[in-house]
């Protein structure tokens, strides 16, 4: 079963649309195929494909965790992830940029 999803998510993927009408990459590049990977069991393919799923992941499962169970710090806590998030995507997509 588990096999069949992967399989319908591989064959449903969207295409870029900074990537087929300008001919760059988005900061966004690579999310897809990672998070396919990350569910293959694959996590250094993932982490190389988008250094930044897994802290995305991260973030959204505390945000939603946060706004159920109100924690203490967690706001701050979310916006100290964020910013880590946001910072491994600018680095990534300059690495990608000057390396493509």
């Amino acid at each position: 079963m588990f096999n069949r999803i992967i399989i319908w998510l591989e064959s449903h993927q969207q295409s870029c649309f900074y990537k087929k009408y300008i001919g760059l990459e988005c900061p966004g590049c690579g999310m897809q195929r990672s998070f396919i990977e990350l569910l293959k069991g694959n996590l250094w393919d993932s982490l190389v494909l988008f250094p930044a799923l897994i802290p995305t992941i991260s973030l959204v499962v505390l945000l939603f965790a946060h706004l159920i169970f109100k924690f203490k710090n967690g706001a701050a806590i979310l916006k100290y992830l964020f910013i880590f998030n946001t910072t491994i995507v600018v680095l990534s997509y300059i690495y990608k940029l000057l390396t493509h």
